[in-house]
């Protein structure tokens, strides 16, 4: 199918994130930081970014409905977002910008004008934060992207269709969620099958697997089954992918990276999942 239709506000397209929110994600990776600290810095940057893009002198447009699916036994499948968006899975990008939990500062470094960098401070929006405990109820969080996808598609026909990002560092611990991704991966809209990406972190090192082809070279079987749950890249994001370094992808190249404990590469991988969706479709102006 073609992913080619155009993202307006008539037909925005919808971002849905799944977050593994286990015990164990509050083991550090890249610089010191947990995962689930990092993977939180980064979702809440990716929110703030998608806000700007969408922001004309009229305000803030709504070409993207977006949501988070949290999941631990602790608090179960929740919705771990703020204010009025914690009352939908997935809600217009507009609602981000008057809903947030709050705001810290920040220090960065910029160019100081002479070829230097230089330490400032700035504001840093934070929609949720860092949970860390419990197990793993995947197969739970995947049922609910699935009734929550089920109904966007079936309000959305004519739209682009939307992207499911699992982001995981270990296995199910309430069954095979292997056939619930196969469900999800049937949703369509007039425009193409429902897209997931899952990327699998990890504290331990060693190589990552980027959008593989194939199950061939893959460590072991989880990883096997995460390759089976992820999509296909749409020609569009397989070119934005060797654009931006993947030189190996290809059209069989699939939506998945495994072993990933890098801080680049994770946002390497959530960039091509969404700026690819945005580039892939024109978006009206």
């Amino acid at each position: 199918m073609s992913y080619t239709a155009e993202i307006s506000r008539n037909n925005p397209t919808a971002f849905l994130f799944a977050i593994d929110r286990s015990g164990s994600m509050s083991e550090t990776i890249g610089e010191g930081l947990s995962k689930s600290q990092v993977l939180s810095d980064v979702m809440n940057r990716f929110f703030s970014e998608l806000l700007i893009k969408c922001s004309k002198a009229e305000g803030v447009r709504n070409y993207f409905e977006v949501g988070v699916i949290g999941y631990d036994s602790h608090y179960g499948v929740v919705n771990p977002l703020p204010g009025k968006l914690a009352k939908e899975w997935v809600n217009p990008i507009s609602e981000f910008e008057t809903n947030v939990l709050k705001v810290e500062e920040r220090n960065k470094k910029v160019p100081d004008g002479a070829g230097g960098l230089v330490q400032t401070t700035v504001k840093f929006p934070v929609w949720f934060e860092p949970v860390a405990g419990g197990t793993t109820p995947m197969c739970s969080a995947m049922q609910t992207a699935y009734d929550v996808l089920n109904y966007w598609c079936a309000t959305h026909p004519n739209s682009y269709p939307p992207v499911l990002i699992h982001i995981t560092d270990g296995q199910s611990t309430d069954g095979d969620p292997e056939e619930i991704a196969k469900k999800i991966q049937s949703l369509s809209t007039n425009d193409g099958n429902v897209l997931i990406f899952n990327l699998h972190l990890s504290s331990l090192g060693g190589g990552e697997v980027l959008f593989p082809a194939t199950t061939y070279g893959l460590p072991d079987s989880y990883a096997e089954k995460l390759f089976r749950m992820s999509s296909s890249l749409p020609a569009g994001m397989v070119k934005l992918a060797k654009i931006d370094g993947f030189t190996q992808v290809n059209s069989e190249s699939r939506g998945f990276a495994y072993n990933v404990n890098d801080l680049t590469t994770l946002v390497s991988f959530l960039d091509i999942g969404t700026r690819g969706a945005m580039e892939s479709a024109a978006m009206d102006r």
